[in-house]
């Protein structure tokens, strides 16, 4: 028990017993000093465990600005300031010395290039600012004119005088913006090819916006009768009912602009594809001509489809392509943790 009641004082900040200098250790945890009377087992164990988790107390609790403002306002000295918060003289008349809180900018109090005259950093400033030229096309133009213009010496010298950045064109930025919030039962269907040394398959694909569910289908031509084909399938195959389609202006989908409104068209009635629609309830809809990126969550679902198949195996044949596409859409639908869906 001696050893314990020594080792507590130690623990709670005390003196070593008996030590020459009488040297204060370290605080490792506060507690109070045993009295020294004998402890049961339960007790010394209570103790020890007291010793080894009470948080340890800080020396010193570093809180700048409410040190730096009574600083600069005190008309004592230094070293009486220095004394009183703990501080060196030193960086108590650097605080004195300035009017803010704030840190001091680090670096020459003028920056200035150590490759560039004046005169050089100048011209390239006000060439950038009157050309709005990329980087690159200003150290071509620049570069007969200033041989010791540098890649990065023109970046360094741009960005001190703020330019290095051009201004955002409201003519340049892309108008395409994400798909409209909307409730499950939305699906984009696209069609595209899979070519082999065999031949090629047309591979029908239909997602939907929101759960990202898919379903592909291969036929053997992208006609008005596979694309009616292709929608039976995929009211079958969706577990929930289908609201809107949304499909480019392929003749598998839709009539060409210019016959919709035609003799013929107006005899034989709306395209089948609309028919098998109407059937089912459901709304179909066009993107615009020319525009394919409004149908584009089919297109990149597409791409993602050729990218884990055919681009990144080989295939003998169509079949053994058709399994792998079956088989990586199984996997997407039902075992693919998708960020969209934050699942």
């Amino acid at each position: 028990m001696r050893n314990l009641n020594r080792h507590v004082r130690l623990a709670a900040g005390g003196h070593w017993p008996g030590s020459v200098a009488e040297r204060r250790f370290s605080p490792r945890c506060v507690i109070l000093e045993s009295s020294g009377a004998s402890l049961t087992r339960e007790g010394e164990d209570a103790l020890w465990q007291a010793v080894f988790t009470v948080q340890p107390e800080r020396h010193r609790v570093f809180e700048p600005v409410g040190r730096i403002r009574p600083t600069q306002a005190s008309q004592e000295g230094t070293r009486t300031l220095a004394a009183r918060y703990g501080l060196n003289p030193k960086t108590v008349a650097k605080w004195c010395g300035r009017t803010g809180t704030a840190d001091a900018p680090m670096g020459p109090a003028r920056p200035r290039s150590t490759v560039l005259t004046e005169a050089e950093e100048a011209i390239v400033v006000e060439f950038r600012r009157r050309t709005l030229l990329p980087l690159d096309d200003v150290l071509g133009c620049l570069r007969d004119s200033i041989p010791a213009l540098s890649r990065s010496a023109l970046h360094r010298c741009l960005a001190r005088h703020g330019i290095s950045r051009l201004p955002k064109s409201e003519e340049k930025t892309s108008k395409r913006k994400r798909f409209a919030e909307t409730t499950i039962g939305y699906v984009h269907i696209d069609v595209c090819e899979l070519r082999l040394a065999d031949g090629k398959l047309f591979m029908f694909l239909a997602i939907d916006r929101v759960s990202k569910f898919t379903h592909v289908a291969f036929l053997d031509a992208n006609t008005k009768m596979n694309g009616a084909a292709l929608l039976r399938e995929v009211v079958e195959a969706f577990p929930y009912t289908i609201h809107t389609l949304l499909t480019d202006n392929g003749m598998a989908f839709a009539e060409l602009p210019k016959y919709r409104d035609g003799p013929t068209r107006c005899y034989l009635g709306p395209h089948i594809f609309d028919r098998v629609c109407h059937e089912n309830g459901i709304e179909h809809r066009l993107t615009k001509p020319y525009h394919p990126w409004t149908n584009g969550q089919a297109e990149r679902m597409n791409r993602t489809v050729k990218d884990a198949t055919i681009k990144a195996s080989h295939h003998p044949g169509l079949d053994a392509l058709k399994a792998h596409v079956l088989a990586f859409i199984t996997a997407y639908n039902f075992a693919k943790h998708l960020k969209a869906l934050r699942w």
